[in-house]
């Protein structure tokens, strides 16, 4: 019978009452990195060069950050379950579509609005988390919402490469169809109906905006997890021309299985747990540290260090991921979504910069100039973590980290 009802408040239990949401997260995020193990292979199929290809990552993220701007406040007036469920719906078309398109611009089209779909799923999500979840198990919950997206990437990248090298790119991104609809009939069955519908405030829509962006806890979070996901999107976008190039010479195939790497980001649940008892700040710098020198592995002419550090990229990844969006999440009592919002565009910002800006490095300086891309922005997010914490303590905000139980966090990283 133990094994039949686990302990109430355990991870087991959490995960039980998670997995139809985690499911949803995991198609979306198998959806939005369908082409990044394989953009060789589409960049030789429609002959274009790297950095074009390369938007076939960067325009979603683009996407998605505007889109947030959408979902987030809709997700505060009609619910995060409806919202959930509409976006996983929408998501298969477009994915479907792409499969099939005559040309790369037709391509492009369609990548982009699987981004506008993703927000619905992507930046509600957090919040779902934070009001449904952390106040009965704690951080380890956005641990385990991020461990599923690392399931989504492994899906994404190396199962996506697995069946392109059996079939085509085409038909494998057209099995991915089969992920967001799935998730929308799981997700219609398993997300128990909004006791309570999202906390607002009583100020105008701009009144709104500018108070959230006046919120340093808000803002430090934000511009942490820019810095990281800008490195991790810089080194993973470009990885396959590194590994494809001499010394190397790696098959698409072998390059592919290189992102099994994304188990690393099984750590999530547990850093979730570390920022919960040493606070998400110092977590996310150290994840900043660790990020920086994976980078620098990656630069030498060793097929084994450069997959070490292919590897420490992962795992700073996902650990500032989990610290940075615990931060944002608990910035604000209300307007989640909308906070969300704001987190998550800037956040994607970031990203489709780094889908592109690293693919011109690539072409002139080669692997240098996308890891120095990488090592920068490695170091703004560093200040930001670190100059966040300075400045709440000398504004005194006294604002908790993460809702009850684990109030005490922000006031522990100001001592």
């Amino acid at each position: 019978m133990a094994l039949l009802s686990p302990r109430p408040g355990s991870s087991l239990a959490a995960l039980i009452e998670m997995s139809g949401f985690l499911f949803g997260a995991t198609a979306m995020f198998a959806a939005m990195y369908e082409t990044q193990a394989i953009l060789p292979t589409i960049g030789r199929d429609f002959g274009t060069t790297p950095s074009e290809t390369g938007l076939t990552v960067s325009l979603v993220v683009v996407a998605v950050g505007v889109a947030a701007w959408i979902w987030g406040p809709v997700s505060d007036r009609i619910g995060r379950r409806r919202s959930l469920i509409l976006a996983s719906w929408l998501l298969a078309i477009p994915t479907l579509a792409g499969a099939f398109a005559p040309n790369f611009e037709t391509f492009l089209a369609c990548r982009v609005l699987q981004g506008v779909c993703m927000p619905g799923l992507l930046i509600v999500g957090v919040p779902l988390v934070i009001e449904t979840y952390v106040p009965r198990y704690g951080g380890r919950v956005m641990g385990f919402y991020i461990g599923s997206l690392v399931a989504g990437g492994l899906v994404g990248r190396v199962g996506v490469s697995l069946l392109t090298s059996i079939s085509s790119w085409r038909w494998a991104i057209a099995i991915i169809t089969v992920l967001p609809v799935s998730a929308a009939i799981v997700l219609g069955r398993s997300l128990p109906p909004e006791r309570v519908r999202p906390a607002r405030s009583g100020h105008g829509g701009a009144a709104k905006l500018l108070a959230l962006l006046r919120n340093p806890a808000l803002m430090s979070a934000a511009v942490t997890g820019c810095g990281a996901f800008f490195g991790f999107i810089a080194i993973y976008t470009y990885a396959a021309y590194r590994l494809e190039a001499p010394p190397f010479n790696l098959s698409p195939t072998v390059t592919g299985l290189v992102f099994l790497l994304w188990l690393l980001g099984g750590v999530a649940p547990l850093m979730g747990k570390l920022a919960e008892q040493r606070g998400w700040r110092k977590v996310a710098a150290g994840a900043m540290v660790i990020g920086a020198a994976g980078v620098a592995l990656t630069l030498t002419q060793s097929l084994v260090l450069v997959i070490i550090g292919l590897g420490m990229v992962i795992l700073a990844a996902f650990t500032s991921q989990t610290a940075a969006a615990l931060g944002q999440g608990t910035s604000t009592e209300t307007d989640k979504g909308l906070a969300s919002a704001i987190y998550f565009s800037m956040y994607y910002a970031a990203g489709s910069i780094a889908g592109y800006v690293p693919g011109l490095a690539w072409e002139r300086f080669g692997w240098g100039g996308v890891a120095s891309a990488a090592l920068g922005s490695y170091a703004l997010g560093l200040v930001a973590a670190v100059g966040g914490a300075l400045l709440m303590r000398r504004i005194g905000t006294g604002r908790a980290s993460i809702s009850l139980p684990l109030e005490r966090i922000e006031s522990e990283e100001s001592t």
